[in-house]
Formats: structure tokens, C-alpha cells, sequence
């Protein structure tokens, strides 16, 4: 007879790992699942007024009252033919009157017929079927509110509606290109590093680099000081063409992506085993089969993985074509037209949803292409050295020239921008559009609270990312609930920051909410940024504590020591290099992230990024490009300043990797 499986009995650290677990990972759910929750919810939600739900009474001039009427009966022929709307909707009732006058005698009552039919008096609410009665001075001033409804109108309005509709075709168009292009030219950029001898590849790389430091809206400006059709200083080579709109959009989408594909394409490449290329030399392969069966197989994940990046940057970016996009409409401007400009919250969530499904798509692709990846290294492999090929050497140099002028020359484009006084009546140099005090978007406290928030969400999302990926890792056992962290942690990546923004909306603007409190407050904005940016720092910690042997663990628990003198004393030092990465990888992107925060700041939390947007609307569009070098320089600054602390930190705390 087989008797029952024994259970480990769980000590002191068990028990610590997975309260720390258990906490993350509600932080998750709160910052996370429950937001996106909400906003599904309310795409299915409709609005209408529901005239059947009240009765009113009208006297005459003498006094006297006449029969109860509903409110629907008076609508009839339809005085008011759209009852559909929103959740703040209103609806005042005398045009149901005709003969209504404010000055008049008469008298009116008004009721609910149930306690769901909610109404207003000026801003006193008042529900149920107790009869109220009112002069007529006072009965202007009744509205009623809408009632909601489950369903899927929201989403027949929107594919029923040509122009929203379309944004989803242009929003696939444009992504589908720029991705080609993209993941094309950071092949070719990155293979010439890997794979050849050309000189200044650690120039090359740097200027490669330089986009992540600014805001997506920056390219959008330097392209509009380039090639616009009255002012642009090199508008002859668009040939009559408007750089407002796709060609824009491609442009500066190909430049704020490069650098994303050109790291994991990178990274593919250096993996490569000498062998294999040893192999087809002594088969007396040509270079270009040797490519084709030995290069592009063994980089076919990293170009995969490369592919659903920037397919996921571009239809999810909401600067570039906000800035540009001229009347080309796109998913992400779309939500935030229907959220900020026609405070259509239930519109938003479905567009929203609209934008999600993409993206969710090509992170499910992606995750399964990683499943089928396998090792490339192995012991015996020998890493691969270019050799010598002057004319190839050149070639490559070239290109990677080009490449890098076209990043530096937007990037330079912007910094003349910011400099000259009048574009293009007084090119004398100034420092006058850095005085953001004279612009609308919220001056130099806009650039105090990027700051800020760019350095709490550095210390406080590497303390709960590196937490979070440790206790995951080093929990025995509680495999469902490890499964459940790992994806409400891989979840953020999928998750556009439109979507997150517009979610977080509907969750913490909510008064019945407890965490209402911190809508408006830098506190929502630290929560989202870290939420949103959480799925790459999580894989940077996981990777960093997998090439820690489970050894360190048992002889702690031997010599009966607890697990937090382990983690601070050994996992913190041996893990340094990858708690800096993280710490460093968030400060940038709260820097230059606009999608999310757009939706959540305040007059006292307006931030740097969001400053760009404003400025450009309000047609200061050089202060909007002294604001975005600021946001470069600032980070330019903090990459400096990462790179010399983790020189110095990591000397003196991993002395011992050289010892022994």
C-alpha cells in the first residue's frame, strides 16, 4: 500500500521567503491586475438615460396638479433622440416642456420610480420614489443621471466608426514597416561590430545608445526642423511630400527602436561558436552560404525577440505620433483624443483593449519562440574572432558611419533647436527657450519632478524588482504561487503604457477606492512607472541570481544562519552589476516615459517628458526640444555617473572574484 507523500517541514526562512512573496506579489495585483481589471470592466460598460425611470406632476398657474406622467412618455415624438452617453452624463429636463418658463407660476413634482433612479437638484443628490416639489425656478436645475448597462455597444460604436477603425489598419501598417526597416538596419549595424574589424566600434555603439536617453517626442521635433514642408532646412529631399504624418512616424520610429534591436540582435551575435565557421571554411563554403546556414540560424531568436520589441514600441507609442502624426490617426493618440480630449472613459477603455490585443499577440509569439531556443554555447565551444577584411572593414565602417550620423544629426538637430532664437527669421544663439518659466507644461519644477520621480522610482523599484526576483527564486517548493508571481511579473511587458495609464484611471480615481488618495500624487506616479518598466528588470534579476549555485543556500541553513544575512552579505554583493543595470534602466525611462504618467499627473506633479508634449501643442516647440535635451543631458549624466559608481563599488565589493 503507498502511503502518503511526506511534506517538508517549512522553518523560519520558508516562511519569511514567501511573506515577502505574498506582499510583491499583491503589490502586483494591486498595481496591476485590479487596474486592468477595472478598465475591462468599463469598456463593456454603457451609459444611457432611462426616461421611463421618472415621473413628474405639473400644476397650473393656480396651483392645482395635474395626472403623474413618465418622463418617456413625454419624449414622444423624441424631443431628445440620443440617450446614449457617458458616466458623467447629465440631462436636463426642460425641453420637455415647451411652454416652460423659469419665471413661471407653476409648480412641478418630481420623482424616481425605484431606488436605482438617481437625479439631481443643483449638486443635491436624490434617489427613490418620494415625490419632491419644486418651483419652476428650481425645476431647471433637475438632471437626471444614466443608468449602465453590460454589453458590447461600446465596441459596435467603435468598428462601426470609419475613422476610429482605421487607426487600427494604420497603427499595423506603420508598426509592420518600421519593424522591417528596424530590425533590418540593426542586423547589418551589429553584425559589423561582431563580425568584423572596423574601427571606433565603442564610438559606434555610444551614438547607437543615444536614443534611449531621450523622450519618443523628440525625434518628431528634430524631423519637423528638418524636413517640414515651409521651414524645413532640408524640405527639397521630401520631394513635395509631407514629413506630418506616416513618413514622420516611420522616420522617428526607426530611430527611438534602433537601439533596442541593435542590443538583443547584438547579443545573438556574440554567442557564436568558432567552430561552425572553422566547419564551412574547411567545406569551402562562400561567405554568403556561410551566412545563410551558420550566421542567420544561430541569430534567427535574438532577430525574433528583436522583431516583438519594436513591433510592441511602435504601435504602443503615443509621443512620436502625437507630435507628427499630423491627421494620421494611431491606437494610441486615439485613446488619449477619446480620454483627454472628449472625456469618453468607456471609449478609451475599448480602444485600450483595441491596442492590447496586438500586443499581447506578439508577446504570446515571442514567449514561444524563446521556448524553442537552445543553447548555442557549450563547454567545447571556442568564441569566434573576426579576422582581417580590409575591404569588408571599410564597408561596415561606413555604414555604421551613416547610421551613426543619422541618430547624432537628430539628436544635434534638437540641441540647435533649443539654442537659436527664431527659427528661421534669427539663427543667433540664446538661452532664452531654456526659461521655461515663460512656457506653458509646467517650467523648471516639471524637470524637478521628473527628477524626483526618476530617483524614487530607481531606489524604490530595484529594493521590490530584486526582492521580488529573489524570493521567487530562492522559495523551496510553493510552486503555484511561484507560478502565479512569475506572471503577474512577465505581465507589465505586455501591457502598453496608454493602457496602463488609462487603467490606472478608472481603479484609483475611483472615491470608493481606499487607495484613492494617491491619485494626482507623485506616489501614483513612482507605482506606475516601476509597474510598467517591471517585466525587464525582473528577467535582469532572475538571470543574475540563476548563476548563483543553490550551494550558498545549504550551507547557510548548515550553520543555522538566516537567509538575510545570506542576501545581504553574499546575493547583494555577487549580484551588484545587475542591481546597478536595474537601477540605472529605470531612472532613464521614468526620465523620458510620456504614455502612462500623461494620464496621471497633477498641476503639482507635471513632469519633464509630459512639459515636451504640452509645449509642442501650445506651438513653443523649441522650448519643447530644450526641455528633451535636458531630459538627454540629465540621463547622458546619470549613465556617466552609473558607470563610475559601479566601477568603484564593484572593485572594492567583488575583490573577490580575483582572489583565489
Amino acid at each position: 500500500m503507498r502511503g502518503r507523500a511526506l511534506k517538508p517541514k517549512l522553518g523560519r526562512d520558508d516562511l519569511a521567503h514567501r511573506g515577502f512573496m505574498a506582499v510583491i506579489g499583491l503589490y502586483l495585483i494591486i498595481a496591476l491586475a485590479l487596474p486592468l481589471y477595472a478598465m475591462l470592466s468599463k469598456a463593456f460598460t454603457t451609459y444611457h438615460f432611462d426616461l421611463s425611470q421618472y415621473e413628474v406632476q405639473v400644476s397650473d398657474e393656480a396651483g392645482t396638479f395635474g395626472p403623474v406622467q413618465s418622463l418617456a412618455s413625454l419624449n414622444t415624438p423624441p424631443v431628445f433622440e440620443k440617450l446614449a452617453t457617458s458616466t458623467n452624463g447629465r440631462l436636463g429636463l426642460t425641453k420637455l416642456f415647451p411652454d416652460f418658463s423659469f419665471r413661471s407660476p407653476v409648480m412641478y413634482r418630481f420623482r424616481g420610480t425605484s431606488e436605482s433612479a438617481v437625479y439631481l437638484i443643483g449638486s443635491e443628490r436624490h434617489t427613490g420614489p418620494d415625490w419632491v416639489e419644486l418651483t419652476s425656478n428650481s425645476f431647471r436645475r433637475v438632471v437626471i443621471r444614466p443608468v449602465a448597462e453590460r454589453g458590447l455597444a461600446n465596441f459596435r460604436t467603435y468598428f462601426s466608426t470609419p475613422a476610429l477603425f482605421q487607426s487600427v489598419k494604420n497603427s499595423l501598417t506603420i508598426a509592420a514597416i518600421v519593424t522591417a526597416i528596424t530590425v533590418s538596419l540593426a542586423f547589418w549595424f551589429a553584425y559589423g561590430l561582431a563580425r568584423s574589424k572596423m574601427h571606433l566600434k565603442g564610438v559606434f555603439r555610444m551614438v547607437a545608445m543615444m536614443p534611449i536617453l531621450v523622450p519618443s517626442l523628440l525625434p518628431g521635433i528634430a524631423l519637423l526642423y528638418l524636413f517640414s514642408a515651409r521651414q524645413g532646412m532640408l524640405k527639397a529631399l521630401m520631394f513635395g511630400h509631407d514629413i506630418n504624418g506616416p513618413i514622420g512616424i516611420v522616420i522617428g520610429s526607426v530611430f527611438f527602436t534602433f537601439p533596442h534591436a541593435m542590443i538583443i540582435i547584438s547579443t545573438a551575435l556574440s554567442i557564436a561558436d568558432a567552430r561552425l565557421f572553422e566547419a564551412s571554411d574547411s567545406l569551402k563554403a562562400s561567405r554568403w552560404r556561410t551566412f545563410w546556414t551558420v550566421t542567420i540560424p544561430g541569430a534567427r531568436y535574438g532577430l525574433f525577440s528583436a522583431a516583438f520589441v519594436v513591433f510592441n514600441l511602435v504601435i504602443t507609442d503615443f509621443g512620436l505620433p502625437k507630435v507628427i502624426g499630423g491627421n494620421y490617426n494611431m491606437l494610441a493618440v486615439d485613446i488619449y483624443k477619446q480620454v483627454i480630449g472628449q472625456q469618453n472613459f468607456e471609449m478609451g477603455a475599448v480602444v485600450s483593449i483595441v491596442l492590447l490585443l496586438p500586443a499581447l499577440l506578439a508577446f504570446a509569439i515571442d514567449r514561444r519562440m524563446q521556448k524553442k531556443q537552445v543553447a548555442l554555447l557549450t563547454a567545447r565551444s571556442v568564441v569566434y574572432e573576426p579576422k582581417p577584411n580590409r575591404r569588408m572593414d571599410w564597408i561596415f565602417f561606413a555604414y555604421a558611419s551613416a547610421v551613426a550620423v543619422f541618430i547624432a544629426g537628430i539628436i544635434a538637430t534638437c540641441q540647435f533647436a533649443a539654442l537659436i532664437k527664431q527659427w528661421p527669421y534669427n539663427l543667433s544663439l540664446s538661452l532664452k527657450n531654456y526659461d521655461f518659466s515663460r512656457m506653458d507644461g509646467g517650467g523648471w519644477g516639471a524637470y524637478a519632478n521628473s527628477l524626483q520621480l526618476a530617483i524614487l522610482t530607481a531606489i524604490i523599484g530595484t529594493v521590490v524588482v530584486f526582492l521580488g526576483a529573489y524570493m521567487v527564486e530562492k522559495t523551496r517548493g510553493f510552486e503555484k504561487g511561484r507560478a502565479v508571481f512569475q506572471g503577474l511579473a512577465m505581465l507589465p511587458m505586455a501591457i502598453p503604457g496608454m493602457v496602463l495609464g488609462i487603467a490606472y484611471i478608472f481603479f484609483f480615481n475611483n472615491p470608493a477606492n481606499p487607495l484613492h488618495v494617491i491619485y494626482g500624487t507623485m506616489i501614483i506616479l513612482v507605482v506606475s512607472t516601476v509597474t510598467h518598466f517591471y517585466t525587464v528588470s525582473h528577467l535582469t534579476a532572475v538571470t543574475a541570481l540563476k548563476q548563483m549555485d543553490g550551494e550558498f543556500e545549504s550551507v547557510s541553513q548548515s550553520l543555522k544562519q538566516p537567509f538575510y544575512k545570506l542576501f545581504w552579505r553574499v546575493t547583494v554583493p555577487v549580484s551588484l552589476p545587475a542591481i546597478l543595470n536595474i537601477s540605472i534602466y529605470l531612472f532613464v525611462n521614468a526620465m523620458t516615459t510620456v504614455s502612462a504618467v500623461v494620464f496621471l499627473y497633477s498641476t503639482d506633479t507635471a513632469l519633464a517628458s509630459v512639459a515636451v508634449l504640452n509645449m509642442n501643442d501650445a506651438g513653443d516647440i523649441a522650448p519643447a526640444a530644450a526641455m528633451g535635451m535636458m531630459i538627454f543631458y540629465t540621463n547622458a549624466g546619470a549613465r556617466i555617473l552609473h558607470a563610475l559608481i559601479s566601477k568603484g563599488i564593484l572593485k572594492r565589493s567583488n575583490a573577490w572574484r580575483k582572489s583565489g
